[in-house]
């Protein structure tokens, strides 16, 4: 397995389908709070791979969220760390809906996409949604794949939380 991310797969061919809202993916919707000071908070912090660093990952490269880009995502599970290639699919920055969407690439524990998309609503609340699809992965870690869904409800969980702006 190349340790280049350059020289990764996509390891979906329905790539994008998340950040439309298909039917076949998981998807929920949580309040954040409302305001500018909310949404300027939930939009930089998005854009810079905030719901997944405030949820217990690291991101290696680039801070930003880059169209095209590929990312290793860092997760720790007690003593390991397993580094997790993807690639965004798509981003989303307008002036009321901002996020994006990856794709996992070969040597991911699973196969699939996630798409984390926040929105602000004409009555100033801002909401997240969380969508993601998720299929066993192949080779060795295709063993893996009943534990990384357990892992998978942690994590959503914990997105679902990581920007709620108190007050």
């Amino acid at each position: 397995m190349p340790t280049d991310l350059s020289r990764r797969a996509l390891t979906d061919t329905a790539a994008g389908t998340t950040l439309t809202g298909d039917s076949r993916s998981y998807g929920r919707t949580v309040r954040l709070g409302s305001g500018e000071d909310c949404w300027t908070f939930v939009r930089t912090e998005l854009l810079r791979w905030g719901v997944k660093t405030r949820s217990g990952f690291s991101i290696e490269g680039d801070p930003q969220v880059v169209a095209g880009r590929r990312y290793w995502i860092l997760a720790r599970v007690g003593p390991f760390r397993i580094r997790e290639p993807v690639q965004v699919l798509a981003v989303v920055d307008e002036p009321s809906r901002a996020g994006f969407a990856y794709g996992t690439l070969a040597g991911h524990p699973v196969r699939g996409e996630e798409t984390f998309l926040a929105e602000r609503r004409t009555d100033d609340s801002v909401w997240l949604t969380v969508r993601s699809q998720t299929h066993p992965a192949l080779g060795l870690w295709r063993l893996a794949y009943p534990a990384a869904l357990l892992a998978q409800r942690v994590y959503r969980r914990r997105y679902l939380g990581a920007l709620l702006v108190q007050g």
